[in-house]
């Protein structure tokens, strides 16, 4: 999980940061599935129009935790599989080792044909070695660009990225990591940006520094994406008085009960002007 220290206004939102010190993702799903976290399903569509539209052949995964976007996007599997296999109750004595070992043969049954390299960045050293054992990422790394340039393995996987996907790290990372990223990439004038970010949070800032390379930043308008139900009363009212802050209405998201998130897209000034956002999500947007 991504270090807080530079949150934007994360003080308020429930601590998870145990169910990513786990070898396995059993306790991630234990916590997440009765709040029906569903962010990765939801912008499953969005990313697979992102990358047609960008050529992208390397994707990296910002927070990718366990590996679960690279699941969604490259094998024949929906959230609500991998949550269930989770939280199987005929899987939570057996040893992590075993869970992992069979986990990757059941990804590696259902791996679709083609599809692009897919690369992982996170803080927990514990869910990238899983994404890696279990062959959901290409290649993974348990770095905070928060604190600290990449090192040199990171360094030298970035620059064949073409398209970074977040579906919900913004707010324990901001414009450091972002910056950094795009610094290491090999043609950052080229590269797109699938951003996923609670209504909570300001991407004004991410979004001025990506400006600095060419890339131009819009928020796909017109709808928002569930994350996932609160935690509790306090969490629910906190998030209703910080999108209120921010100018934004409660009502049918926060309001009834859910973390709801914001899609950015960032892509090179040139496609920006060629294809509007409506043009090119017109068969991915949800009603």
């Amino acid at each position: 999980m991504p270090s807080a220290e530079n949150t934007l206004t994360n003080e308020h939102k429930a601590d998870f940061s145990t169910i990513y010190t786990n070898p396995d993702p059993r306790g991630y799903f234990r916590e997440l599935a009765p709040l029906r976290y569903q962010v990765p399903q939801r912008a499953l569509p969005v990313v697979r129009a992102v990358l047609a539209a960008s050529g992208a052949d390397t994707v990296l995964d910002v927070c990718c935790s366990y590996g679960i976007n690279a699941a969604l996007l490259r094998h024949r599997v929906d959230l609500d599989d991998v949550a269930e296999r989770a939280c199987d109750p005929a899987r939570q004595r057996l040893p992590a080792e075993d869970v992992i070992r069979t986990d990757e043969r059941f990804y590696a049954l259902r791996r679709r044909d083609g599809g692009p390299s897919v690369l992982g960045l996170d803080c927990s050293a514990p869910a990238i070695d899983y994404a890696l054992r279990t062959g959901l990422l290409d290649g993974g790394w348990a770095e905070d660009l928060e604190r600290a340039d990449p090192g040199s393995a990171l360094a030298e996987g970035l620059r064949g990225v073409g398209l970074v996907v977040c579906t919900g790290g913004v707010g324990y990372i901001g414009r450091r990591t972002f910056e950094r990223i795009v610094a290491s990439v090999g043609e950052p004038e080229r590269l797109w940006l699938a951003t996923f970010v609670l209504r909570v949070f300001d991407f004004a800032d991410v979004a001025a520094g990506l400006a600095r390379h060419g890339l131009v930043t819009e928020r796909v308008p017109g709808v928002s994406f569930r994350q996932r139900r609160f935690a509790d009363a306090d969490e629910a009212a906190a998030a209703r008085l910080d999108v209120l802050a921010r100018g934004l209405d409660p009502a049918g998201k926060e309001d009834d009960g859910w973390y709801h998130a914001d899609c950015y897209l960032t892509r090179p000034a040139t496609d920006a002007a060629a294809a509007p956002i409506s043009d090119l999500l017109a068969d991915a947007l949800p009603a």
